[in-house]
């Protein structure tokens, strides 16, 4: 699985019992900061459910508030793991945590890449509606990944589990818990992994590229004109997505490689750079519930949030805006857009 953690040491004496108590403290932190904001949205997704349906980016949006949710309520596991020597806890968490941790991981990349690709495309087919961006694809494209994701981390979970060849040696790391019989699943796993991340990174730069071209291009022939504003609102939301995603998902892969490379020799401070690596890229539990705050306007509106981001000047204007999104969600006509 993609986030376990080499933590106990069998190829090196690494005092690392400090620094585990310290992970569960900031663990612990990160678990209740995330609940909170991802029960909220959750909230708030399930609150406007009915005006919300027909919309095929929502619906991605609500699949990621569920992979940052089931990774919320497996936080825990993560942070008795550091807390404790005990074989059944290290075997509890290889075998279910770390599959559930990449489930979230896999399903927030692949989410992200989604909504970018339907924003993206509502620039380049603005004056028609495509395939991709009605709500039916939106279901199918995700009941597919789900299926995908736990089609590859439920056998190896359940054979993990269940295997009786596991040795109880709590310096046992999770690659050492790894049976013949799941070998080739966990290689594969990882290597999946990969393209994701990178099929993930690539998109998202190649869309906020193509929609900056975009928006020059329009904002040449139409100044100041209510088309451009929205692209360049289009714009500035796909930004928040590619910050998110590189703040949480490249630094692990960049520390990743030389820690696979330097396997089997010790290194403290790779191990300390990795795990703070692995640290970032879970704490996209809490990440993604504030980019909502600029992905959807009915989420500001909402909660009075188009307050917090309005000028002074322009109060008056957006409380307007507030009022009539407000009206328009008790009519069922209510507009969100990135």
């Amino acid at each position: 699985s993609i986030h376990e953690s080499n933590d106990h040491n069998s190829t090196c004496d690494l005092d690392v019992k400090s620094y585990h108590s310290f992970l569960v403290v900031v663990y612990s932190l990160l678990f209740l900061v995330g609940l909170s904001l991802n029960s909220f949205t959750l909230w708030f997704h399930c609150r406007g459910a009915h005006g919300h349906a027909s919309k095929s980016w929502m619906i991605y949006l609500k699949h990621l508030t569920a992979a940052d949710f089931l990774a919320c309520i497996s936080l825990p596991m993560r942070i008795i793991y550091y807390a404790s020597s005990s074989f059944i806890i290290h075997l509890l968490y290889c075998s279910v945590g770390a599959p559930l941790f990449f489930l979230n991981w896999a399903a927030s990349i692949l989410f992200m890449g989604y909504i970018a690709a339907n924003r993206y495309m509502k620039i380049s087919y603005s004056s028609e509606t495509h395939f991709l961006m009605t709500a039916k694809a939106s279901h199918i494209i995700s009941i597919t990944t789900w299926v995908v994701l736990l089609t590859m981390t439920t056998p190896y979970a359940i054979l993990m589990l269940i295997s009786e060849e596991h040795h109880d040696d709590e310096h046992s790391t999770c690659d050492h818990l790894i049976i013949e019989t799941v070998k080739l699943m966990h290689t594969m796993s990882h290597v999946f992994a990969f393209i994701i991340f990178l099929s993930g990174l690539s998109s998202l730069i190649y869309f906020y590229n193509s929609a900056s071209r975009r928006v020059l291009e329009v904002q040449q022939t139409q100044l100041a004109s209510s088309n451009s504003k929205r692209l360049v609102k289009s714009r500035r939301n796909m930004l928040v997505l590619v910050i998110v995603f590189c703040l949480c998902f490249v630094p692990y892969h960049i520390v990743q490689l030389p820690y696979v490379i330097l396997e089997g020799k010790c290194s403290v401070v790779l191990y300390y750079i990795k795990e703070f690596a692995v640290f970032l890229s879970v704490s996209n539990i809490c990440l993604d519930p504030l980019a909502y705050v600029f992905l959807c306007k009915d989420f500001r509106a909402q909660f009075n949030l188009k307050q917090i981001f309005c000028p002074k000047r322009k109060r008056n204007t957006c409380s307007l805006e507030s009022s009539r999104v407000k009206e328009g969600n008790k009519t069922g006509t209510g507009q969100s857009s990135l």
